[in-house]
């Protein structure tokens, strides 16, 4: 792998059997377990797929409980929304208020019928999947959701069932194309500036296989600086680490994903750690550098590549260190 060079060989990046496929969940069980896990798959698939004929059929139903990461909203919630939108599905959706702005479609009209929405609590607990366990007023807003969905009658798809969602649902959706994503760049580009985006994850000196150790975001920010009019220091409050606005750089963190959206659709570049953010991109058609501070293999990478492949032909770009950064800056800039 060279270190001057920004591209890479996927085989080098990836751990091949890390991909969290429907089966990769019993690969540890004995002849029982594998068993018991068979049962849970069969039932998972057969609940996912009447909810789905339902809905399409009475062109209503209930989603729900969005309660975690931001990427799987990305990946695995918003373009399967967006496919039954499409199909004229009525949308009851439970979920954060602060993905609000993302759950449009091309002119920027709702896709959600109603919204039943969950405040932003990620300031007192940290997301984890779909398994985040909210505080107790938000707990009392899923309830409330779920006596009206199981009320209705309608199709209802209770994404709080971790087996189901996990290791059945993500994949069903891949496997079966059930995926659908609108290009939200017209709807929020308001100027076509030569900036660059940057999320600067906050994770103090940690150091993990799915995001490498800690980057220094103001001295990247003043390294790509040079090469922008602009660079936009953005992102979740309670996920960024604390950085000052100077000369070409200003901090825009924001629970309003609007304005979050608004900087991504203006820039040429998404500079982020392998993260939710990464797949902003998707749905503002803008370049993503994916900056990892370690050795690869990255943990949880051939997932991110697999769960893209209905979502975008975008290749995602690589840098390891500093150099690698700038390099990958000065041919962006030699292209535009």
């Amino acid at each position: 792998m060279s270190q001057k060079s920004h591209i890479f060989d996927h085989s080098v990046l990836i751990d091949p059997k890390g991909a969290t496929t429907i089966w990769y969940g019993q690969k540890n069980l004995n002849i029982f377990g594998k068993l018991h896990y068979l049962k849970i798959v069969l039932k998972a698939k057969k609940q996912i797929n009447q909810f789905y004929n339902k809905a399409i059929k009475e062109k209503e139903c209930y989603y729900g409980p969005f309660k975690g990461e931001f990427g799987h909203f990305l990946l695995h919630n918003l373009p399967f929304l967006s496919n039954l939108h499409k199909q004229g599905v009525k949308i009851h959706y439970c979920g954060m208020e602060l993905h609000r702005g993302f759950l449009v479609d091309t002119n920027g009209n709702s896709i959600i019928h109603r919204y039943y929405p969950l405040r932003d609590f990620f300031a007192e607990v940290s997301s984890s999947s779909n398994d985040t366990i909210p505080p107790i007023d938000v707990q009392k807003e899923i309830e409330a959701f779920y006596a009206v969905a199981k009320k209705s009658g309608k199709a209802f798809l209770d994404i709080a069932d971790h087996n189901m969602y996990w290791f059945v649902f993500r994949n069903w959706q891949l496997v079966n194309n059930r995926q659908h994503v609108y290009n939200i760049n017209q709807v929020y580009k308001t100027a076509n500036e030569n900036s660059c985006v940057i999320f600067p994850r906050k994770k103090g000196n940690t150091v993990t296989p799915n995001n490498g150790g800690p980057w220094d975001y103001i001295e990247i920010a003043k390294l790509v600086a040079p090469y922008f009019d602009k660079v936009y220091i953005t992102g979740h409050p309670s996920m960024s680490a604390e950085i000052e606005s100077e000369g070409k750089i200003e901090v825009c963190l924001s629970t309003d994903n609007k304005v979050v959206i608004e900087k991504c659709c203006n820039a040429k570049l998404i500079i982020t750690q392998h993260s939710g953010a990464i797949h902003i991109g998707c749905y503002t058609n803008t370049d993503v550098l994916l900056i990892f501070n370690g050795e690869p293999p990255i943990k949880g990478l051939i997932d991110t590549l697999r769960f893209r492949k209905n979502l975008t032909q975008q290749p995602l770009q690589y840098a390891f260190n500093k150099e690698q950064i700038v390099g990958h800056i000065k041919t962006l800039s030699l292209n535009k």
